[in-house]
């Protein structure tokens, strides 16, 4: 099994596991408000953390199978030398908004959340722990899509 197999099947498990807490923290929200009519004071904030950690994870997961959101029309339209140099220039952009904003900028907003002592005000669990999701992220978002270049480069020599 290779590498990007393993961080495949690591990163649906883990998405599947914060799906299934999500949706058990909204039920025992919805539970507690309506039917005993006492609200839980957390489950709020942990469902809004969870969100954002499914949404990126989420990215990431799709980043690499290649099922992100895109507008392919023009893709769709060229010749084969000019799709691969399309795809090629579309995951070079990737790459470098993931190492920029999620891995810099990502780590930047970690590090100022720990050293600042910022803590939620429900959980009351360290901020830097909730946006850590971002540089994690962004470290597979680049991984997989430098791995799809290569895979690309290869696919492309075979054909000539």
């Amino acid at each position: 099994m290779t590498i990007r197999k393993i961080i495949d099947k690591t990163l649906e498990w883990f998405l599947v596991f914060l799906m299934s807490v999500l949706v058990i923290d909204v039920l025992w929200q919805v539970f507690s408000r309506y039917v005993l009519n006492n609200p839980s004071s957390y489950t709020d904030e942990l469902a809004g953390y969870l969100l954002i950690w499914v949404g990126m994870f989420g990215a990431a997961y799709v980043a690499g199978k290649r099922e992100h959101l895109a507008i392919d029309l023009l893709i769709q339209r060229s010749s084969p030398e000019r799709k691969f140099k399309l795809e090629m220039f579309i995951s070079v952009i990737i790459v470098i908004f993931a190492i920029t904003v999620l891995i810099i900028g990502g780590t930047s907003l970690v590090y100022t959340r720990f050293l600042l002592s910022v803590k939620s005000s429900a959980l009351g669990i360290p901020l830097g722990f909730v946006y850590l999701v971002m540089p994690v992220s962004g470290v597979l978002i680049a991984y997989f899509d430098i791995d799809n270049m290569f895979n690309m480069v290869k696919a492309n020599r075979k054909k000539l």
